[in-house]
């Protein structure tokens, strides 16, 4: 009979040990000697849905009944869900009513969230043949943020804009309900800033006045179009676009990230407000999407053009829309740094992108200017 709790931090990293800290407490009206504890994941058996919707990477090379039976593609679900060096702690002896803290680590094999079950406390008999197991039911959640790079320093150039409305409705969609000051309305204000309680007192139409500042922003553009699905490359282009949140001091700009998810998704941090951490969160749960989808981020990154300062194109090809989308950006005056992440072993040399291969991630970004 034992109570346990853990000590968790907030984030672990993919492929990064995590440590955290256990106290167990002996609530049994014996002594305890001999346990070890351990953690338990919750089930990582994949829904059929999910199975379905999968694809294993590098799954197109299988044969056929592989490729129809779909075990591998399973085992490739279950795996990328359970953590990996999962390690067993030996409790000291603890007599009854004494707590003590011990440490446990895992190493996450991927970003995304890891579902923590509870802990398996185990108890050896005398002749070491049998192994008394109590489960102690503790469901916690830790988010595993996508690996880093470093990057070399870089001054992203690029003029400070005009932004409409302050950092408030700067990062907005539609019309914000924070207001500087009230002023009397004049012909030409647009009805959505009327302040109507203030209308209603005096009878007369009052406008919210917003303070208009010039500051510089940046846009990071991850392409999740991949037909492999969640392969080598993808990972890598989600780890790009997170070591840039990590490098960006975002603390005199803004820092907008954009990629396809369902629809297009936008993100600010910067400024007041969010946190990096809030960002590297997101990029934890990014998924592949059709390569279609591309013209339609491009669309809504180019629509900004008037706003933002420079743009950080992290892309997973190199073909007729990426290509159109890098030369309308540089066309409109802004500063493009486009990084082309591929597993082609083919020589790609395209002037103006860095191209990015898979297990030289961190060579590669060292040349970064």
């Amino acid at each position: 009979r034992v109570d346990a709790r853990r000590e968790l931090p907030r984030y672990a990293t993919a492929g990064e040990e995590f440590v955290y800290r256990v106290t167990v407490t002996n609530r049994g009206a014996k002594p305890l000697s001999g346990a070890s504890i351990a953690e338990r994941f919750c089930d990582p058996r994949p829904s059929y849905d999910e199975w379905r919707a999968a694809r294993e990477p590098g799954e197109q090379r299988r044969n056929w009944f592989d490729r129809e039976a779909g075990y591998f593609r399973w085992r490739w679900l279950i795996e990328r869900r359970i953590p990996q060096h999962a390690t067993h702690a030996a409790l000291p002896p603890l007599a009854p009513g004494e707590s003590s803290t011990v440490r446990l680590s895992f190493q996450p094999r991927r970003r995304g969230r890891i579902e923590l079950a509870g802990l398996d406390l185990a108890h050896v008999d005398p002749l070491g043949m049998v192994k008394g197991l109590a489960r102690v039911p503790l469901q916690a959640r830790v988010v595993a943020l996508p690996r880093r790079y470093r990057i070399p320093q870089i001054a992203l150039p690029g003029a400070r804009k005009f932004q409409q409305g302050g950092v408030s409705l700067s990062a907005a969609i539609g019309d914000s309900q924070e207001f500087l000051s009230l002023r009397d309305y004049r012909p030409g204000d647009p009805l959505q800033h009327l302040h109507w309680k203030s209308f209603a007192r005096t009878g007369k139409p009052i406008v919210k006045e917003y303070q208009d500042e010039f500051f510089e922003r940046h846009a990071l553009v991850l392409d999740t179009g991949s037909a492999g699905g969640e392969d080598a490359a993808f990972e890598e282009a989600v780890a790009v676009a997170a070591s840039f949140v990590h490098t960006i001091d975002s603390q005199e700009c803004l820092l907008d990230l954009l990629f396809v998810g369902g629809d297009v998704k936008t993100f600010t941090a910067g400024r007041g407000l969010s946190q990096a951490e809030q960002m590297l969160e997101v990029l934890a749960g990014v998924n592949a999407s059709a390569p279609s989808r591309f013209a339609e981020l491009a669309r809504t990154v180019l629509s900004r053009r008037t706003t933002i300062s420079s743009i950080i194109a992290v892309l997973l090809a190199w073909d007729e829309p990426r290509r159109r989308f890098i030369a309308e950006a540089r066309a409109s005056g802004l500063d493009v740094r486009a990084l082309l992440v591929t597993e082609s072993t083919q020589p790609i040399e395209v002037p103006g992108v860095l191209v990015l291969r898979p297990g030289e991630i961190q060579q590669g970004l060292a040349s970064l200017q």
